[in-house]
């Protein structure tokens, strides 16, 4: 692995910090527009990550992933789900189950818990490895905590998707992961995403909604 000068491990901080503010942004933005620019704009610093941590551990298989986070998750999904939004007709502005403020409050409270779990089972690896995955482990919690706090559907997989971003993130922070792994999981998001926009169709046409507590209620009138 070449030694990174002190700007190149900057960049890597960057470029790590940027995709765990955008799962920042995602508790704030309150349109689905809104959200799948941020998704997409978080894919591509994904990208640019997994690239560059292709060139810090000489590992050109990380090319591929950053090619797979780039066409995949920062255009051909974001494009995909704004095609759903517009065919369905589905509300643009998303309800949460609780408001801006406390989520905010909630997420910095998860980057803490992910820095005091990370670090110290870390501690015989590499700076840039232990900053990376506490990276990632905050990415993963944040994109939970969107999925909870969001009641629309289309919002929870974006959050899921958010999710696995995080889970691409730790992968490619780890010196001599294997390219199946990277692999897989972008197999298992695109498998993941064909499901939920099938249904999305069934449920929107059944319920006249894809807001989550509206279908909650239903379900509450038929029992």
């Amino acid at each position: 692995m070449p030694v990174l000068t002190p700007s190149g491990y900057d960049i890597a901080h960057l470029l790590d910090t940027g995709v765990l503010i955008l799962s920042f942004a995602f508790l704030y933005q309150r349109r689905l527009f809104g959200i799948l620019k941020i998704y997409s704009l978080q894919a591509l610093l994904l990208a640019a990550a997994a690239a560059w941590q292709a060139y810090a551990q000489e590992a050109p298989h990380l090319y591929i992933t950053a090619a797979i986070a780039l066409i995949l998750k920062a255009i051909i999904i974001p494009i995909a789900l704004h095609r759903i939004i517009i065919h369905l007709n589905i509300q643009r502005t998303i309800e949460t189950v609780i408001s801006v403020g406390p989520s905010l409050m909630v997420g910095v409270a998860l980057v803490g818990l992910s820095v005091r779990l990370v670090l110290p089972v870390t501690a015989s690896s590499g700076a840039l490895t232990r900053e990376s995955l506490a990276i990632a482990l905050s990415v993963v919690l944040l994109g939970l905590l969107i999925m909870i706090t969001r009641r629309n559907a289309i919002s929870q997989v974006v959050g899921f998707m958010s999710m696995e971003n995080g889970l691409i993130l730790a992968a490619v922070g780890v010196k001599g992961m294997p390219l199946v792994v990277e692999l897989s999981a972008a197999f298992s998001v695109m498998v993941a995403f064909i499901i939920f926009g099938v249904f999305f169709f069934h449920i929107r046409e059944r319920f006249d909604t894809l807001d989550v507590h509206d279908m909650e209620k239903f379900r509450g009138e038929r029992q």
